[in-house]
């Protein structure tokens, strides 16, 4: 009985504490999208210690089909380019954990735990950072002026290179995004460091950030030989950056231009366009015959390889005018692995034009997407793959989303010993989404 009670006692604490704001915070729901960096705008007033339980939850139907006309390259006597063969059904649900604490007057702390995904079935933690946008335990006036401006971020949380990755989906959570995946080349990293926000009132914004460069830190020394060097590899830290203008004009215009760049030196293993760790969401394609789910994560992605050197600019416009908005993106990454000596450079581009209604509302949606990526490997030919997506939405509410796609993805100019030679994915996918 006694068990029982503080058990009520408990959910009632809980339960109240879930009623009071929370301070430069990104709603899980709706209300969150086309929100990037919090501002300094936050007009919630603190009322004490708070925490914030929410989740998401995604749900895919998958009608794709694939095709190649790559040579067979037989490995213990299986052709390893021939492809599975995949049909209409339902993929493994994805679910993730949001911990958000109000720790005090301007301080939040977030933990994000994955319950499950396309890669770990099992629930892990994806990362936590705390947020500063007030210092007042130092009791500094000084510091509370500058504080109005700046925001510090510190733990393992997702880099903050380039604008695209504030509107992906991230395993369980998919209601920012308007269409089912991600960009072909994905720009996604957890790492462990810092950044330093400086907002203006005009409405441009700084932010410089140190990191560790790796997702999987480690102590121990590395025996691995840089083959650029000759001598053996010494990780360096991987520094990142964005500038930015966000206005607002209006109620029916609003405009963003940012600018981001990324770079490490020498990597422990750099995973800045390999970071996903829960998965694409379009299950299969292009895969061969002995893929798993688990193995082969990242169907449909690409991925450049540039686990030791990366040099990577990003360039996002976005302009809203009452329901229409475009959203843009130029990319230019060049890198290496630690057995080549020399990078290699690809350029992604992608282009989303979405109209939402009703005025008001905005929870019905139709969109599109053109998506491309040309990499330049060394010694061969560019290779191009190109996507074409289209998409439309419904919020039934503010926290449950329907969405439908059409896809088509093609492969150009690989070699015909690899299985992407003469690729192509089309089909539709459906998805049903919850965030709160």
């Amino acid at each position: 009985m006694k068990n029982i009670l503080l058990l009520l006692c408990l959910c009632t604490a809980f339960a109240n504490a879930q009623k009071k704001p929370m301070q430069y915070f990104r709603y899980n729901d709706q209300r969150g999208i086309n929100v990037f960096e919090t501002t300094k705008q936050d007009s919630s007033s603190f009322e004490g210690f708070t925490v914030k339980m929410g989740g998401n939850l995604t749900l895919d139907f998958q009608g794709l089909n694939h095709q190649n006309t790559a040579a067979p390259v037989l490995v213990d006597n299986v052709n390893s380019n021939e492809l599975i063969d995949i049909t209409n059904g339902f993929n493994l649900a994805m679910a993730n954990l949001n911990l958000d604490t109000q720790l005090d007057d301007g301080i939040r702390m977030n933990l994000t735990i994955y319950l499950s995904s396309r890669h770990h079935e099992e629930t892990w933690v994806k990362g936590g950072y705390i947020q500063f946008d007030k210092l007042s335990f130092l009791k500094s006036s000084f510091i509370d002026q500058a504080m109005k401006y700046v925001t510090l971020k510190v733990g393992a949380y997702d880099v903050d290179y380039g604008d695209q990755h504030f509107r992906r989906s991230d395993g369980g959570n998919a209601i920012y995004n308007p269409f089912i995946e991600n960009y072909i080349m994905d720009e996604f990293a957890t790492e462990i460091g810092g950044e330093v926000y400086y907002h203006d009132s005009s409405g441009m914004m700084i932010m410089l950030g140190l990191t560790n460069g790796a997702l999987n830190p480690t102590v121990v020394v590395s025996t691995k030989i840089d083959a650029a060097t000759g001598e053996l590899n010494k990780p360096t830290p991987a520094l990142h950056g964005k500038i930015g203008y966000d206005k607002q004009f209006d109620k029916d215009l609003r405009l963003r231009l940012t600018g981001s760049f990324y770079h490490v030196k020498r990597a422990l293993n750099n995973t800045l366009f390999a970071g996903d760790r829960t998965g694409s969401h379009y299950f299969y394609v292009m895969e061969n015959t002995q893929a798993t789910a688990v193995d082969n994560f990242r169907s449909g992605r690409y991925n450049p390889e540039f686990s030791q050197q990366v040099t990577a600019f990003m360039f996002n416009p976005f302009l809203k005018f009452k329901g229409l908005e475009i959203f843009g993106t130029y990319e230019v990454a060049k890198g290496r692995k630690i057995t080549q000596a020399d990078p290699h450079q690809v350029v992604q581009s992608a282009v989303d034009l979405i109209y939402r209604f009703p005025a008001g509302k905005e929870n019905f949606w139709i969109a599109g997407r053109y998506n491309t990526l040309t990499d330049s490997p060394l010694n061969q030919d560019d290779q191009k793959i190109t996507r074409v997506t289209a998409s439309a939405g419904w919020f039934l509410t503010k926290n449950i989303l329907m969405k439908a796609e059409y896809v088509n993805q093609k492969y150009e100019n690989f070699q015909d010993t690899d299985i992407r030679h003469g690729g192509q994915f089309d089909g539709f996918m459906l998805e049903a989404t919850v965030g709160f």
